[in-house]
């Protein structure tokens, strides 16, 4: 760098040195300030590096961070280190600080971080992802409201029991003679034997009349008259009840009783309707009972004389 004088040319001594080390200062000191320069712009890029989080913000705030690498601030501390150069060679005239500017220039490490943080800027471009939609927060259920307690009903007035319909008195049944006592027991078997005894002379009597109405009809009008034959018929249905007859005891006078009865033609009992009472109702059921045990019926020997509905008249001491 410094410029060896010719020899056989003598300068007055003390001249190249001064301009060398003038040159040496003003060399220095354009390497320091380039260097400097560039040494303190590096902090506001990485500034911007530092920045990382303006992804999070929205897209637009993401493009905020580009005119971060404007230069025009960085030359203000150009007059700073001017004045302070200037006065340190003046007093110090020994080339001492010449080999200090030199190894300044080598580190590379201060231009290879402007590339960084210029390269850093081309990565920022890129769109952010979007970013996934914050789920919107759910409504909370409302809390349902308590069910107000329903007032207690009131007691109803219980309504007064109607009275209830008297029940009508129904007819009480027709004493039964109670055939358990000992005296009706007696009783009953002595009227039985002499119904047993009237039935048997009623038969004795209806066979007889039975062969008077054969021995009839072998004459010329073989067929007689057809009162005598129904008054046989009814007194052989009269006959055969009577057996079947309990009296009740203590029955006074000789009331009569006339009942219709229904029959089939084989003589079965269907039906015994009471027509004309005889005063006594224990007396009627006594009748009515013993028909119903006469069924079947006799039958009459001529099946014209048959009837479907007979009258029949009972007298409990007709034949006492």
């Amino acid at each position: 760098m410094r410029d060896r004088p010719a020899p056989h040319r003598r300068e007055p001594p003390g001249k190249w040195q001064s301009l060398g080390l003038t040159v040496a200062v003003h060399l220095g000191l354009f390497l320091f300030l380039f260097f400097g320069i560039r040494w303190q712009s590096p902090p506001p890029a990485a500034l911007e590096v530092g920045l990382a989080s303006a992804p999070e913000r929205s897209a637009p705030a993401a493009a905020r961070p580009q005119p971060a690498p404007e230069p025009r601030p960085e030359p203000k501390p150009e007059p700073k280190p001017e004045p302070k150069p200037e006065p340190k060679p003046e007093p110090k005239p020994e080339p001492k600080p010449e080999p200090k500017p030199e190894p300044r220039p080598e580190p590379p490490k201060p231009q290879a971080k402007p590339e960084i943080v210029a390269k850093a800027p081309e990565k920022k471009p890129e769109p952010p992802k979007p970013e996934p939609p914050k789920p919107e927060p759910k409504p909370q259920p409302k809390p349902e409201p308590k069910p107000e307690p329903k007032p207690e009903p009131k007691p109803q007035p219980k309504p007064e029991p109607k009275p209830e319909p008297k029940p009508q008195a129904k007819p009480e049944p027709k004493p039964q003679p109670k055939p358990d006592t000992k005296p009706i027991d007696d009783y009953m078997a002595q009227r039985l034997a002499q119904e047993t005894q009237r039935a048997e002379q009623a038969r004795l009597s209806s066979l007889m009349a039975q062969e008077g109405a054969r021995a009839a009809a072998a004459g010329p009008s073989r067929q007689g008259p057809p009162g005598g034959d129904i008054d046989k018929y009814r007194a052989a249905i009269a006959a055969k009840v009577r057996g079947n007859l309990l009296r009740p005891p203590g029955l006074s006078g000789n009331p009569e009783a006339v009942f219709e009865v229904d029959q089939l033609p084989s003589g079965e009992v269907l039906n015994v309707r009471l027509k004309r009472s005889s005063g006594v109702p224990a007396l009627d059921e006594a009748i009515e009972r013993a028909i119903r045990r006469s069924s079947p019926l006799p039958l009459p020997d001529n099946k014209n004389q048959f009837e479907r509905t007979l009258e029949l008249k009972f007298r409990p001491l007709a034949d006492d």
